[in-house]
């Protein structure tokens, strides 16, 4: 046995319930803040942020995507989405979706479910400006019982806890062909999840804030064959770091893709796609930690799945790049 790599695997293991509740805890003691899921494709998956983006469809839409976040470090978050979208009524003005999120980060499972809605008001057939809803329940759930605590009697961990919020939010979208840009709040409401006094962490607060969107992308023809295209995405929430990703992908024939982002102070990543038909489209992310977790993990993975289906009398003509 290798003794100089077991014995830091040994205390990394005695370490981690004290590192899952600060990592789950500490940044609320200190802001008060949550931060949302975050996914390197999120060029792929925006109906999880911004309603509006179903206004940008003309067939019916779905999309299923898991991101395994820091692999091979105990406790790091686990998300999967799956969306549907589709238009309503003959002049494609209005459409519905639903979007289901799990995230799981140690003890905690956070599972949402909304009803999306999006209105184009603008349209000249090359561009449309759409506004969107969002608006459902959220479900967070924490196990105390997978925790290695210090004082198995602390009362304050007896009993695993289970929170039920409503959710309720908007976004603006506009797209032609070649560009888009949106502006979304998923949630507006300030939903207070957990509250500590007097226990080890003297006084601790969970509270939902407002998390801010900003996306945006454009794609250029390099040649006939050959297209790129540069994206970007900035979440803002109160008591967190902004974060930004940037990203560009090249597109080969409308088939096959690949790209590289980058997410400030925080991670690099290679993208590959690949249209398997006019009909679906798979993806793959590999994220390199720029951070010291990186020591720790073997990075993180994400796949996305999409499939379009065209409704009666109506086809594909080419493939969706956002």
């Amino acid at each position: 046995m290798n003794w100089k790599t077991h014995i830091p695997r040994l205390i990394n293991a005695r370490l981690t319930g004290l590192w899952l509740l600060i990592f789950h805890f500490g940044p609320w003691m200190q802001s008060n803040a949550q931060q949302d899921p975050q996914y390197t494709m999120h060029m792929y998956n925006t109906q999880v942020v911004n309603p509006a983006y179903l206004g940008s469809t003309e067939a019916v839409h779905f999309g299923f995507l898991t991101r395994s976040q820091w692999v091979d470090f105990e406790g790091s978050p686990q998300t999967g989405s799956f969306t549907i979208s589709s238009p309503v009524g003959r002049r494609n003005k209005t459409a519905l979706g639903l979007s289901i999120v799990s995230d799981v980060i140690g003890p905690t499972t956070e599972q949402s479910l909304t009803a999306d809605y999006g209105y184009t008001f603008y349209n000249d057939y090359g561009s449309k400006i759409t506004l969107g809803l969002k608006a459902g329940v959220s479900n967070l759930q924490v196990d105390y019982s997978i925790l290695n605590l210090a004082n198995t009697s602390d009362e304050q961990f007896s009993e695993n806890t289970s929170l039920l919020s409503p959710q309720i939010g908007a976004g603006i979208y506009y797209n032609n062909d070649r560009f888009y840009a949106g502006f979304s709040v998923p949630n507006f409401l300030k939903t207070k999840h957990y509250e500590v006094n007097g226990s080890v962490f003297a006084s601790a607060e969970a509270k939902e804030r407002m998390h801010y969107f900003l996306i945006a992308g454009y794609v250029f023809d390099i040649n006939d064959a050959i297209k790129l295209k540069p994206a970007g995405m900035v979440k803002i929430v109160r008591g967190s770091p902004i974060q930004m990703d940037l990203s560009a992908n090249i597109y080969f024939n409308e088939k096959i893709t690949f790209g590289a982002a980058y997410r400030l102070d925080a991670a690099i990543s290679a993208i590959a796609g690949f249209a398997l038909s006019d009909r679906a489209f798979v993806g793959f992310a590999y994220d390199y930690q720029t951070t010291a977790i990186q020591q720790f993990s073997s990075g993180s993975y994400e796949m996305i799945l999409r499939f379009t289906i065209p409704r009666k009398g109506e086809r594909i003509l080419t493939p969706r790049f956002f």
